[in-house]
């Protein structure tokens, strides 16, 4: 078995998502009524493309383009802001992500800030996060971070290994990494996170634990540990693997996610996803997911309104995101929706399921039909058998019932989490993915056509 298959973070993926037509943002708004809800802003711009990245960003771009992007978010938030001004919406949350967002200069960054606080409205004690990187994280970045009372600093280390960063095609030294957390930590964020990833090629399991005992002498918040996966259109895929999308030797890497998950509960770090690890043990909350309104901005950013998921087309390579950016930049209508999905009531019953059976405390049964007026169990039998084979418990919390993962079912959440996809997305998927290998001349140097 297998246990690498696929990161259910969402659902369905980005790349079961169409060309939409007769779609407004319009018809759509009034779901963002009130307050509660999530603003996204993407940033796509990179120092340099990390080998396993597949993620909506670019590399290269001079001050200018990066000045034209915001110049276009202001056009999109002001056209936003029309649309929502009859609602009173008020954002609980913002995200800011990419890309690497402290790649902008201090200028930029202000200009961000100022443009969100004066076209959007957020609720007393919002929540304001956001992503950085070692070589972006300076003194200067991180006071007008704080100016801008941000609540959750996100940094991708990925390795005290100046060997194993090599390899994952990382642009910092393990020096550098060190340096730039201490300077965070020296700041006082309320939460700071930082990402470790395990089954590098050449990466001990050793290794692996020498980097988290280090992480943990910063006493970080929360560790988010990722296996590496090889995905289409990265650059180790190309260097590597001639087409293959797959993680490297999983059978070890499963071995040192045990490790390593064991070594930072012991160390006092609350485990609640596969990846996710808390510091504290303090009693957690149980959050609804899956349903919540978020609306983004800027170009490779996603939405979620209802049934209604959408961004902009799903690209990787450099190509791909310099032509999606263009044609960002010269949108007139940002209420015009023209890529995406249009969820069923069933699409959306899985993707309830997903988002919170693979997150503890799990999924919440009487909430489940409150929801969807039927039983989990009976509209997903595959629950049933998880049950039997103790990938799944039952547990009661006060008068709340769960579906909760055991610990072998939650090392297993990219195994199980893609046995709950629809045969209808899942075929969505691998047609892009068929056409994607058809267009692809990273692999062979030689033209292919659809």
């Amino acid at each position: 078995m297998n246990p690498y298959i696929q990161y259910m973070y969402s659902y369905p993926h980005k790349t079961a998502y169409r060309s939409l037509s007769g779609v407004s943002l319009k018809d759509y708004a009034p779901l963002l009524r009130g307050s509660g809800h999530g603003l996204y802003l993407h940033i796509p711009f990179c120092q340099a493309k990390c080998g396993y990245c597949n993620l909506f960003s670019v590399t290269g771009q001079k001050e200018e383009k990066i000045e034209r992007y915001l110049d276009t978010v202001e056009r999109q938030s002001q056209q936003y802001q029309s649309l929502l001004a009859p609602y009173q919406t008020e954002f609980s949350e913002l995200v800011i992500g990419g890309g690497t967002p402290l790649l902008l200069s201090e200028w930029q960054l202000l200009r961000m800030f100022a443009l969100l606080e004066k076209y959007f409205t957020f609720q007393k004690g919002r929540e304001l996060i956001i992503e950085t990187a070692p070589n972006q994280t300076d003194a200067k970045r991180l006071s007008i971070l704080k100016q801008a009372k941000v609540t959750r600093v996100s940094m991708g280390i990925q390795s005290f290994s100046d060997q194993e960063l090599r390899v994952l095609g990382r642009q910092h030294s393990a020096q550098r990494a060190r340096e730039a957390l201490a300077l965070l930590k020296s700041y006082h964020f309320p939460c700071i996170n930082v990402d470790f990833i395990y089954g590098i090629p050449g990466q001990s399991t050793e290794g692996l634990l020498a980097s988290l005992k280090e992480a943990l002498t910063y006493k970080p918040d929360e560790i988010f540990l990722y296996p590496l996966y090889i995905r289409h259109g990265v650059r180790m895929q190309r260097q590597l693997f001639e087409g293959k999308e797959m993680v490297l030797e999983p059978e070890a890497a499963l071995i040192q996610y045990r490790e390593a998950r064991d070594y930072l509960c012991a160390e006092g770090y609350r485990q609640d996803s596969m990846r996710r690890f808390v510091k504290g043990r303090a009693k957690r909350g149980y959050t609804e997911c899956g349903m919540g309104t978020s609306l983004a901005l800027g170009c490779g950013g996603r939405s979620y309104l209802g049934n209604l998921h959408f961004c902009t087309p799903y690209g990787v390579t450099q190509k791909d995101c310099l032509r999606q950016l263009e044609d960002y930049e010269h949108t007139i209508d940002f209420g015009k929706i023209t890529h995406g999905i249009c969820l069923t009531s069933e699409e959306l019953s899985r993707r309830w399921v997903i988002r919170h059976l693979l997150i503890r405390p799990g999924l919440e049964m009487k909430r489940y039909q409150e929801q969807f007026g039927t039983q989990a169990e009976e509209d997903f039998p595959i629950l049933m058998q998880w049950k039997e084979e103790k990938y799944l418990k039952e547990v009661l919390e006060g008068t709340r019932r769960y579906l909760t993962l055991t610990e072998k079912g939650m090392e297993l959440s990219d195994y199980l989490g893609p046995q709950l996809i629809s045969a209808k997305v899942d075929k969505l998927m691998k047609e892009w993915g068929a056409a994607y290998e058809r267009t692809d001349t990273s692999i062979s140097g030689q033209s292919k056509k659809l």
